[in-house]
C-alpha cells in the first residue's frame, strides 16, 4: 500500500453559452442531462468502473491532496449537486486534512452569497473566477455575459462565507485589448485582494467561432500580445507576486496546488467526459463524448509517462529550478540562451525568465533534442 497523494479532476461540461474562444469539451444542455449526468459521475466516482482498466489495485489507498471541478462552468450545476459530488468523493477517497478543493465558478451566479456559503459548508476552499478581463466592452467580445460588477460581487461572498483561496483568470491578446486596457485589469484584478491569478494568453483554436472569424476579430498582433505578456508579469512581479508557473502567479504560498500536479509530474485521475488521467506510469483518457460516458462507455489508453525527459519539460514551465546538470551536453547552449535572455543560471539551476517563457516550447526543445 502506498500513501503518496494523488489529485482527482472532475469535469463538468456544461455552460451557460458557450465562449467563442473555448474548445473545451463543454455546450448548453437541458437540465434532464445534466441531472443525468451527475447521476453517471456519481456512479464512476464510487465505482471507478469506466477507468478500472488502467489503475492500479491500491488507488483507493491514496489519499486526495486536491480536488478540482473544472469545465465548462461547474457553477452551472448549482451548488447542491456540486455539494453532492463532493460528498461521493469523500465517500470514496481519504482526503489529506489540507486538501485544496477547488470549483470553477463564474461571476454571474443567482444568489452568490447563498452558493458560496453552500460551497463552504461542503467543503470546498478554492474558487476560480472567470473575470478575463475588466473592461466589460472586451467581456461582451469574449462572450461573457458578466461584467466587474459581479466579479466584484462574487468575490466578496466568496469571502464572506469563508473561502479566500480565490483565483481570478485574465486573458491576454484579446479583441479591442490595449496596454491601457490591460492594465485597468490588472488593477482591478488586485483591489480585490485575491491571492491568485492565471493570466493566459488568447489561443486560436481550430473549430471556434474565434477561429473561424480570426480575420475580423481585430486582434492584436503577435509582437504584441506578446509585449502584454511581459507588461502582465512585470507588473504583478512588481507588485508582490510569485510567478511560479508559465500563466501562474500568486501571493505567498497560495500556489494552485493541483496546477501544479501536472507541472511535477504528479498523478492524477480524471473523471468525465473530456478529462485525462495519469497514474501508474499510463496516460489515458475518457473520450469526449456525452452520450458515451453516460452509456458507461470505458477510459481510452493515451500513452505511457513519467519518464525523465519529460519530467524535466514539465518542471521548466515552473520557477522552481532544473539542475543544469541535467543538460551535460548544453553548456554552450545554456550559455547562450543565458546571454540572449531567455533563462537564467542560479545555483546550478536553470529557469527561464519571462522572455523564455514566451518561447518555452522551442526553448525546451533544443534543450532536450
Amino acid at each position: 500500500m502506498t500513501s503518496k497523494p494523488l489529485s482527482l479532476y472532475l469535469h463538468i461540461p456544461f455552460c451557460a453559452s458557450k465562449c467563442p474562444y473555448c474548445d473545451f469539451f463543454s455546450g448548453r444542455y437541458p437540465d434532464e442531462t445534466k441531472t443525468a449526468y451527475v447521476r453517471a459521475l456519481t456512479e464512476e466516482i464510487k465505482t471507478l468502473r469506466r477507468s478500472s482498466a488502467f489503475l492500479p489495485a491500491d488507488v483507493l489507498d491514496r489519499p486526495l491532496s486536491s480536488v478540482y471541478f473544472g469545465g465548462g462552468t461547474p457553477s452551472v450545476l448549482g451548488a447542491a449537486a456540486l455539494s453532492d459530488l463532493l460528498n461521493a468523493v469523500r465517500s470514496r477517497f481519504s482526503l489529506l486534512p489540507d486538501a485544496e478543493i477547488t470549483a470553477e465558478v463564474n461571476p454571474s451566479v443567482a444568489d452568490p452569497d447563498r452558493f458560496f456559503a453552500a460551497l463552504a459548508d461542503a467543503g470546498f476552499n478554492r474558487v476560480s473566477i472567470g473575470m478575463q478581463s475588466a473592461v466589460d466592452e472586451e467581456r461582451k467580445k469574449l462572450g461573457r455575459r458578466a461584467g466587474k460588477r459581479e466579479v466584484a460581487r462574487s468575490v466578496d461572498a466568496a469571502k464572506r462565507a469563508g473561502i479566500g483561496n480565490i483565483s481570478l483568470d485574465v486573458m491576454l491578446g484579446i479583441p479591442l485589448q490595449t496596454e491601457k486596457s490591460l492594465v485597468e485589469t490588472l488593477d482591478f484584478a488586485l483591489s480585490q485582494n485575491v491571492p491568485h491569478l492565471s493570466c493566459y494568453l488568447l489561443k486560436l483554436e481550430p473549430g471556434t467561432p474565434f477561429f473561424k472569424m480570426r480575420d475580423r476579430l481585430n486582434l492584436p498582433d503577435d509582437d504584441t500580445a506578446a509585449d502584454f505578456y511581459l507588461i502582465t508579469c512585470e507588473y504583478l512581479k512588481t507588485r508582490g507576486m510569485r510567478h511560479y508557473e508559465v500563466s501562474n502567479f500568486c501571493f505567498a504560498d497560495k500556489i494552485g496546488r493541483h496546477n501544479m500536479t501536472y507541472w511535477t509530474d504528479g498523478e492524477y485521475l480524471g473523471l468525465g467526459p473530456g478529462a485525462h488521467s495519469f497514474v501508474g506510469g499510463v496516460r489515458f483518457f475518457q473520450p469526449p463524448d456525452l452520450d458515451a460516458f453516460l452509456s458507461g462507455a470505458p477510459a481510452a489508453y493515451e500513452d505511457t509517462g513519467g519518464d525523465e525527459e519529460e519530467r524535466l519539460m514539465l518542471r521548466l514551465r515552473t520557477d522552481l529550478g532544473t539542475p543544469a546538470s541535467a543538460f551535460p551536453n548544453k553548456k554552450a547552449l545554456l550559455a547562450q540562451m543565458e546571454q540572449n535572455g531567455l533563462l537564467t543560471l542560479t545555483d546550478g539551476l536553470v529557469r527561464l525568465t519571462d522572455r523564455g517563457y514566451l518561447v518555452s516550447n522551442q526553448v525546451i526543445g533544443a534543450l532536450l533534442s
